[in-house]
């Protein structure tokens, strides 16, 4: 079970609260990208918009996940053996509605080619991508993605078919953008699925439990 540390608050020092927990969250990230990137990834639009964007309305709160080195392995057999799972520490916003579950976010900033690139993955109650969004995007614009090309990860399950030329189709030209972006997206189902962050938060449907409590 993973060990968990959660912020949250309600109106104006909710937002207050938000605000400097999503502050602290992003200088950290850049902090440690900096050792292994040789530039920080250009912002196209911040965290805090990026929630508001997503979770319209909705109570926002940030948690940390530390995971052990079994949890580790247990998400890294879940994405595949190709795919990177090296952090101990995830930090994910958890999306509620008059107390029913909405979605979880989570950040991932990882390399395209050689410039970093940040993607908010949003995963609904039922484990499956709802949204992905670029954040932030160091590579050549022509390497960036369409957002036609990102719907496609919509309602995307951590299976098989999450993969360039199965259920993912390429971008000419930028196949790296797409492996990337893809195996992003599979290394965060499988994090999602070893955290379970809802606990007993019902979900928006029978008001059954959508995960165990973290």
């Amino acid at each position: 079970m993973a060990a968990v540390i959660s912020t949250r608050g309600s109106g104006k020092a909710a937002g207050q609260v938000r605000h400097r927990a999503v502050v602290t969250a992003w200088l950290a990230g850049l902090v440690a990208l900096a050792v292994a990137l040789p530039t920080p990834a250009a912002v196209l639009i911040t965290q805090e918009e990026a929630l508001d964007l997503v979770f319209p309305g909705a109570e926002v709160s940030r948690h940390t996940a530390y995971l052990d080195e079994e949890q580790l392995d247990a998400a890294r057999r879940q994405a595949g053996g190709r795919v990177p799972v090296r952090q101990a520490m995830v930090p994910y916003y958890r999306a509620t509605r008059q107390g029913k579950a909405v979605g979880v976010a989570y950040f991932d900033t990882h390399l395209v080619r050689t410039e970093a690139a940040t993607v908010m993955y949003v995963v609904d109650p039922e484990s499956r991508l709802e949204r992905v969004e670029i954040i932030a995007f160091n590579e050549p614009p022509d390497y960036l993605p369409r957002q036609a090309w990102l719907d496609q990860f919509r309602e995307r399950a951590l299976d098989g078919e999450l993969a360039v030329q199965r259920g993912i189709r390429s971008m000419t030209g930028a196949t790296l953008t797409a492996r990337s972006i893809t195996e992003g997206a599979r290394r965060i189902l499988a994090l999602h699925a070893v955290i379970a962050p809802w606990g007993d938060i019902k979900g928006p449907g029978d008001g059954g439990e959508s995960g165990r409590t973290p």
